[in-house]
């Protein structure tokens, strides 16, 4: 069952980044980003909410391995991480700020709890 919820869980994954990747315009306005003078803000998109996500979750499939699934948890846990500490810090609309943190932080605890157990 691990097996499935992890494909199920980086397939999510690789959707949430295609957003970031492929449409970051509407990306920016579901984060209430904005660009400035330049278009770096969307560069910024394609990278690190996007590409980060798609290629981290598509070598975890690649992979196929527990570890690699783990890590997958990782880079949710650093995301909840932030979202949680910006809730603290910077006054975010707290509702959209927390669902995303929440989903963040369930995927972080899944991915790394279920897997950790199996990479011995």
């Amino acid at each position: 069952m691990i097996p499935i919820l992890n494909t199920a869980a980086a397939l999510l994954t690789i959707g949430f980044g295609l957003f970031g990747f492929l449409a970051p315009s509407f990306t920016l306005g579901a984060l209430d980003l904005t660009t400035t003078n330049s278009n770096m803000g969307l560069s910024e998109m394609r990278a690190s909410v996007g590409g980060l996500f798609v290629v981290t979750a598509a070598a975890a499939l690649w992979l196929g391995t527990p570890m690699a699934f783990t890590m997958v948890g990782f880079v949710y846990a650093g995301a909840a991480l932030g979202r949680f500490v910006s809730l603290a810090l910077d006054n975010p609309p707290f509702v959209k700020a927390l669902t995303f943190g929440g989903i963040e932080a369930a995927l972080a605890a899944f991915l790394i709890l279920a897997n950790m157990s199996r990479n011995a």
